[in-house]
């Protein structure tokens, strides 16, 4: 199989989830019933895709039973059908994406991202190209809920501010996008949550890692993968420091 066509698959499911979710929200369903029928559309459309296209892999998703074949397995798809749902069920909001991943032979081999509310997919090929940093402080993503202690030690050491936004795709990509600079993040994330947009961010040449600076490792038996660390390269190093001092 050929890696186009494998981010080409990825790029279709990402969009047909896309195409399910945007309507529901006009269906004046809100809250709770508005996310659970998001993450059942997300989750239907990028099954479909996958069982036609591909078969034969595995798929890991936040929204399905886990299938223990994927610990053998050589190909996995690792799936958020929609990743923010409370930013999803806010109308107000556009800061929630889908998530479609492929692992291979112990890494992330094809990804997209969509931002269904801002009509935008992101893939690893092409991979994206950061734009340039603006003047002004150093801006770090976080949890809107829950920004963590290392991220305010990094805006400490930098004289950065925090940006609290929606979904971790959403944040990762927000760094690809130029929005911020950095995404610092510290417990209650899975696998799939991270997947698809840390791909991308690696694509773009950003700096990914867990906030002791160890790769992140996907496909692991254990679906839980609590921190995250994406920053571009010529601030990486400061900000993964600043993460330290703070622990």
């Amino acid at each position: 199989m050929e890696l186009s066509s494998d981010v080409a698959v990825a790029a279709r499911a990402a969009r047909a989830a896309a195409e399910a979710l945007l309507p529901l929200r006009a269906t004046g369903r809100t809250g709770r019933e508005l996310g659970d029928a998001g993450d059942a559309a997300g989750q239907r459309a990028i099954a479909g895709v996958l069982a036609a296209e591909r078969p034969d892999d595995v798929v890991f998703s936040e929204e399905a039973v886990d299938d223990p074949r994927r610990l053998t397995a050589e190909r996995v798809w690792i799936v958020d059908p929609l990743d923010g749902t409370r930013e999803y069920s806010d109308p107000a909001r556009d800061d929630w994406a889908v998530h479609v991943a492929l692992w291979s032979a112990g890494d992330l081999v094809a990804a997209a991202v969509a931002l269904p509310a801002l009509g935008e997919v992101h893939v690893t090929d092409p991979a994206p190209v950061p734009t340039a940093r603006p003047d002004g402080p150093v801006r770090i993503a976080v949890s809107r809920t829950r920004p963590p202690a290392e991220a305010r030690a990094v805006a400490s050491a930098l004289d950065g501010e925090l940006v609290p936004l929606g979904s971790a795709g959403y944040k990762t990509l927000a760094v690809v996008r130029g929005e911020v600079d950095a995404y610092v993040h510290s417990g209650g994330m899975y696998q799939w949550d991270s997947a698809a947009p840390v791909a991308i961010a690696h694509a773009a040449g950003l700096v990914t890692r867990r906030l002791d600076g160890s790769p992140l490792v996907y496909n692991a038996a254990d679906p839980y993968l609590p921190d995250l660390v994406v920053a571009r390269p010529e601030l990486a190093d400061r900000v993964l420091a600043a993460v330290r001092a703070g622990r």
